[in-house]
């Protein structure tokens, strides 16, 4: 896959041209990668209060929940010292009650507003460009909590996350981990897992950053005397088991062996498992020989940009607009695609899904999404429905 990173962007995007430096600065992303990635935390002390305000504020977000239906999914309260359910808060219509989101929040219960970048440009820009760093899907969970106050109890994420401090101050604890890098079904529960001994205690402030591995055990509370306001950024990776069993699923549907049955009888108490151990193997040893990772992985990769969201912003602004000789465009930053070939059909494979081209343009889109700006007469065998069609899908811009 192409590597994307330069294109159009938002120029004034203080992350636009180093994604990684925007969340750990000054420390080495080369160091985090290899040494701290899903196995250590990391807390980052800056004197830098405004570093993280272009993403959101709590004007903003008090804009939000006053202008805008909110429904039932987008947000949530949580108090560590008392249950808050849902239908105190949620009308029978699946809105929410502006009222009691803002009385609660004044009693103490913490405003969590999930998936923010679902509906902030801003924000959604944000997470493409980090989305590009790490291959994965990358998500916003906003926590707005009053003064002396804790929305959860000591509990560990399933997933990793950055908490970019907005404003404010944040007293975290962090404890030894429960579970090592726990998959996504491994859900915290307060029954079955317990809180290690302290490991490490610290306050985030405006402009700070914590890097938190999955499993870790933590707990957080309002330090300070106003209101704190973070955005935890979150990992969704896919796993090298998952690969794994998409390789096998190749091979499985290649060799025979693998469909037929099992042995009748292999239910029985008595049932002799010699045989099927000596077919297990077998098997086994077919999955070593026969899996092929290109193919397993050119699957996962289409998946992952095809579940993107492309960033149409102008296009249908633009829309109205001929494509003029003296006209420039640009491949979007952090967009990404991949080129494949279906028979008598190039397949363009984009963020929402795929779009087809004819397989002598395959030099032609090469250039338009890799190179710098061009012009349409920089692209041979180009004409002005490719590029409008590019456009449309979040693919170029005009510049």
């Amino acid at each position: 896959m192409a590597d994307t990173a330069a294109g159009v962007r938002a120029p004034s995007a203080p992350w636009a041209d180093d994604p990684l430096a925007y969340l750990l600065a000054p420390h080495a992303g080369d160091e985090f990668m290899a040494r701290l990635y899903e196995r250590e935390p990391l807390i980052i002390k800056r004197d830098d209060a405004k570093r993280y305000a272009p993403l959101l504020s709590i004007e903003a977000i008090d804009r939000l929940i006053a202008g805008v239906d909110l429904h039932e999914g987008q947000i949530d309260l949580a108090n560590a010292h008392r249950t808050v359910d849902r239908s105190e808060y949620i009308s029978s219509n699946g809105f929410i009650d502006r009222g009691v989101i803002a009385r609660q929040f004044q009693s103490g219960s913490t405003i969590i507003l999930q998936q923010l970048h679902q509906m902030d440009s801003t924000l959604s820009e944000f997470c493409r460009a980090v989305e590009h760093v790490f291959s994965c899907h990358v998500q916003t969970n906003i926590y707005l909590t009053p003064p002396n106050a804790q929305g959860f109890k000591t509990h560990y994420d399933n997933h990793d996350v950055f908490v970019l401090q907005i404003s404010g101050a944040k007293a975290w604890r962090l404890y030894n981990v429960s579970v090592d890098t726990p998959y996504r079904g491994e859900a915290f529960n307060s029954s079955v897992h317990k809180v290690g001994d302290l490991r490490e205690e610290f306050v985030l402030e405006a402009g700070d950053c914590a890097y938190v591995p999955r499993g870790m055990m933590h707990d957080a509370s309002t330090a300070g005397e106003g209101p704190s306001l973070h955005i935890t950024v979150g990992f969704i990776v896919r796993t090298w088991a998952e690969l794994m069993l998409e390789a096998v699923s190749e091979v499985a549907v290649k060799n025979i062996g693998f469909r037929r049955s099992l042995p009748p009888g292999y239910t029985h108490r008595d049932f002799d498992r010699k045989a099927a151990a000596e077919e297990f193997r077998r098997l086994a040893r077919a999955i070593g020989d026969e899996a092929n990772l290109d193919a397993s992985l050119d699957l996962m990769i289409d998946n992952f940009i095809r579940s993107r969201v492309p960033d149409t912003s102008g296009a249908v602004v633009d829309a109205a607009r001929a494509v003029k000789p003296k006209d420039r465009f640009q491949a979007r930053a952090f967009t990404p695609w991949r080129l494949a070939d279906d028979g008598d059909v190039l397949v363009l494979i984009a963020p929402g899904g795929d779009i087809d081209f004819k397989p002598e343009d395959r030099d032609t889109l090469e250039r338009a999404l890799t190179g710098g700006p061009f012009k349409l007469s920089d692209l041979p065998g180009a004409d002005e429905d490719m590029i409008r069609k590019l456009q449309a899908f979040g693919l170029v811009a005009r510049i």
